[in-house]
């Protein structure tokens, strides 16, 4: 019986040991938080009020801000402590949105060259009045017309203009 009694008289006796391992913060809001758990990484330090082990702050604890007096919503409040992992996560997924772009901006520079590359050769070929022939829908060999090679030689230029820029047409 006396070994009873011992052990809920150290079980009282740990209580407050296990109370004094709480966390006390001032939240956004300007509430008291009590927790086991640390807060999150958004509260700044200066709003921690006391830490495990019972040891206060060392910065004095931050009282609510007060609502403005024309009715408005307060400004929103920036975190002090910025999680430097989040803010490499961010710099590094802006650099790769970054590179995709500069990739994607070069790919179509590249089919623009090579677009322009092939209509100037086309265009060369009309202007030099040789004859040019086409294969129709049968398979069989065509010789254009002057109709159908004016036709030609106007969409050529219209893809030079787009594609060449203006200061490259010729």
């Amino acid at each position: 019986m006396n070994l009873k009694r011992l052990v809920c008289l150290l079980g009282f006796c740990a209580l407050p040991l296990v109370a004094n391992a709480q966390w006390q913060w001032v939240d956004a809001q300007g509430k008291k938080v009590f927790s086991d758990q640390p807060p999150p990484i958004d509260v700044p330090e200066r709003n921690i009020l006391r830490r495990p082990g019972g040891q206060p702050s060392t910065a004095a604890p931050a009282a609510p801000a007060a609502a403005p007096s024309d009715g408005a919503a307060p400004p929103p409040v920036k975190p002090a402590g910025v999680d430097k992992a989040l803010e490499e996560k961010t710099r590094k997924a802006e650099e790769e949105e970054k590179a995709k772009r500069a990739a994607e901006e070069q790919r179509v520079a590249k089919a623009r060259a090579e677009s322009c590359s092939r209509a100037r050769q086309g265009k060369a070929t009309f202007d030099s009045g040789m004859r040019v022939a086409r294969l129709n829908e049968r398979g069989e060999r065509e010789v254009m017309d002057d109709q159908a090679r004016a036709a030609e030689q106007s969409r050529l230029q219209a893809i030079i203009n787009s594609d060449c820029g203006p200061a490259k047409n010729q």
